[in-house]
């Protein structure tokens, strides 16, 4: 079946379909891990967003059961070069054309994904739509032009969970993680340090949280834009100075805002297993995974207060920064991987010793 790709400046991209039927409209992104792409499926901050893949051949291990980081795939459509017929891992129990099925999500092959993330990496991250049933470049190209885009909308609520949860209720310390579409693997990471962990929804009030008596918070990652989630930010202003807090991408940029600073958007975001990010403190470089559109502004928070601690080295945007009185500490990037580098790992260990103080 064919399939076509219109984004919002008139380019248009013609390949086959390899997943559901239908159409979908979202912003389009590049990703350029060569591995992960069943972690990259079901991270939840990618809902709104098309993601393409630039290594050429995805899909070669398949999918297994142990490698999804939440209930379902939240992202809009998956381009790729090629999608591999053939599955070989000894995990593998299903292609990911026949995932991709299973889940209604479209997916397309037989793009040009160079010249694709070339034009994005030109132009900057825009809207696209991708549709197996609507032939009409106009029609499409209008109907891409007319959706919402990520500026501006709350796509939270759209992953959040629907109540308290326990994933782990057990532990040393307790942990309440605000869910903004939260990682498995950010909840795999502190119950293996020991920790009770208790997630919930992003509504939650801060005296809700509050009457939990919980150690320490910690604020997850999350899709689209963080000026969309000021009933988040509010309840983060109200837990600062009350008990240790820490903010993996989406949770930097709403603790960004909620010491006093602001975010904007980037041109094409940062979505890789591949990214160099330097520790100011330590002058070391590691190799991290990200996955944002939004940035935190180094220039707007207070430097008496705030020390920017991390760095990333392709664009010395914002990586990281830590509260210079209180137990407060933030990364743009994500520690826990999944998929990508293990190396940054090390700062789950300085949230636990932050709450052993």
């Amino acid at each position: 079946m064919k399939a076509k790709i219109v984004l919002e400046d008139g380019k248009i991209f013609e390949g086959f379909s390899f997943g559901a039927p239908g159409e979908r409209c979202g912003e389009i992104v590049f990703n350029t891990s060569m591995t992960g792409y069943q972690e990259i499926l079901t991270d939840p901050s990618y809902k709104g967003q098309i993601v393409i893949m630039t290594y050429p051949l995805i899909g070669n291990y398949g999918i297994n059961a142990e490698d999804i980081e939440s209930k379902k795939i939240f992202l809009e459509g998956f381009v790729v070069k090629e999608c591999s017929s053939i599955a070989s891992n000894w995990r593998s129990s299903k292609t990911l054309a026949s995932y991709l099925k299973e889940n209604n999500i479209l997916g397309v092959e037989g793009i040009d994904t160079r010249a694709l993330t070339r034009h994005i990496r030109l132009k900057g991250a825009m809207k696209a739509i991708i549709s197996t049933k609507d032939p009409d470049t106009k029609s499409l190209l209008k109907k891409v032009k007319a959706s919402p885009g990520l500026v501006g909308i709350d796509l939270v609520k759209e992953v959040t969970s629907s109540k308290i949860q326990y994933w782990k209720k057990k532990g040393k310390h307790k942990v309440v993680v605000i869910d903004c579409g939260v990682k498995f693997n950010i909840l795999r990471e502190l119950a293996k340090r020991g920790c009770k962990v208790i997630v919930v929804p992003a509504n939650t009030s801060s005296e809700k949280i509050l009457e939990i008596n919980p150690d320490a918070v910690l604020l997850s990652n999350g899709p689209g834009d963080p000026q969309a989630l000021a009933y988040v930010v509010n309840t983060v202003k109200k837990l600062i100075g009350k008990m240790p807090i820490f903010g993996i991408c989406l949770g930097h940029q709403v603790l960004g805002l909620a010491l006093g600073g602001k975010t904007y958007k980037l041109k094409f975001g940062h979505h890789g297993a591949n990214h160099p990010v330097k520790d100011l403190r330590t002058g070391k470089v590691y190799i991290t995974t990200q996955n944002h559109g939004f940035c935190v502004d180094i220039k707007s928070l207070n430097k008496k207060d705030i020390n920017t601690t991390h760095l990333n080295l392709n664009d010395n945007t914002s990586e990281g920064m830590r509260h210079r009185k209180l137990p407060i500490f933030s990364v743009q990037f994500h520690p826990e991987a999944s998929a990508g580098p293990h190396e940054a790992k090390y700062l789950f260990d300085e949230f636990i010793k932050m709450m052993e103080i």
